[in-house]
């Protein structure tokens, strides 16, 4: 196992799953980086795995389980639906290996924070992959908001939404945690924490379901903080792409598009406007998902991560799935023997 350019030797990846985030973005950084090494690839069906794997010159594994008992694999990636993330990020911690798990870690407060205690008593690093952090497009903003270029902050815009995936996609199937809100609602949320703070409290929640499916679909919320700096905050599955915020101040705001999701190759446009005056701040492309994995590589060689954003996140959505009105009940099916017009069944 040779060096890094960091010095470190690279943390050897394994990945639980052939989900499609995997595929297209986890894997190709993964086998990219000067940090990590991939060594395999685990999957339930064992021709899915040989297939993949061979894209990415690793060892295919059939099994969740089979990869996890591996000696020559330190840290696992686990893309897997987020109703399976507790049980499997459970038991890579149980087996000694850090785990960079897809976001929302769990969908429980309670299950969340019971991992992070697991991690931290075995000296392992559990970090939920939140990529857009990283990206320094947003430090940019932050240093603009402390130095006053918009004067006192009052409230923020968020808002993230996609096209509709087929409906066998994981993201409309109730039993795997799926949803706007679970999916989509996540950046926006933690964008709010990123800008604001951590004081942030839930105040209403509007989740739109679809009876069909049986998750919401989209939906909006609102947060504020203890000195009345308000987030505005909407997601959904089933829209044309947006992915922006917007910063409110009392002189002016500041505006980033593509904010959650930016190709490796695209240079970030941060628009400061001020009365009539408008800037526009043209940075360098950065790719983020390069920097989630080395940020991941670095919590391993530390033996820990910070753990307080993702359990304010996972506070604030349960807070605000708590703070939703109950989806509307689904409407009954048509027996197969009518009632009869005096009320009593056919035989």
């Amino acid at each position: 196992m040779t060096a890094g350019s960091s010095g470190r030797a690279p943390v050897r990846m394994g990945v639980l799953g052939c989900a499609d985030i995997a595929r297209r973005r986890m894997l190709p950084a993964f086998a990219a980086s000067p940090h990590t090494e991939l060594r395999a690839l685990a999957s339930r069906d064992a021709a899915r795995a040989r297939g993949t794997a061979r894209l990415f010159g690793c060892r295919p594994v059939h099994g969740y389980r089979a990869l996890l008992e591996r000696a020559d694999v330190d840290a696992v990636y686990v893309p897997l639906p987020a109703a399976l993330h507790a049980t499997w990020v459970e038991a890579a911690l149980r087996a000694g290996k850090h785990v960079l798990a897809e976001k929302p870690l769990t969908t429980s407060t309670r299950h969340t924070a019971r991992l992070f205690r697991l991690a931290r008593q075995r000296g392992l690093a559990l970090v939920e992959n939140v990529m857009f952090v990283h990206h320094p497009q947003h430090a940019v903003v932050q240093k603009l908001v402390a130095e006053g270029r918009i004067g006192e902050l009052r409230s923020l815009r968020a808002e993230f939404t996609i096209p509709r995936r087929p409906d066998h996609d994981i993201r409309h199937q109730a039993g795997l945690d799926g949803g706007a809100l679970w999916d989509t609602g996540v950046y926006p949320v933690r964008a709010a924490l990123h800008l604001l703070g951590p004081q942030l409290e839930a105040v209403g929640t509007v989740l739109t379901h679809d009876p069909a499916l049986g998750v919401d679909t989209h939906g909006a919320a609102l947060l504020r903080t203890p000195f009345g700096v308000t987030a505005h905050l909407s997601f959904g599955l089933d829209h044309g792409y947006r992915s922006v915020y917007e910063l409110c101040g009392s002189a002016g705001r500041i505006t980033v598009d593509r904010a959650f999701t930016p190709a490796a190759d695209h240079p970030p446009l941060v628009r400061i406007e001020t009365g009539t005056e408008r800037t526009d701040l043209r940075l360098d492309p950065y790719d983020q998902v390069a920097g989630s994995v080395s940020a991941f590589a670095a919590a391993v060689a530390a033996g820990g991560a910070p753990s307080r954003p993702s359990l304010l996140q996972a506070g604030l959505l349960a807070a605000l799935r708590a703070a939703a009105a109950p989806p509307p009940p689904r409407a009954p099916r048509t027996p197969a023997h009518p009632p009869s017009p005096l009320g009593r069944s056919r035989p």
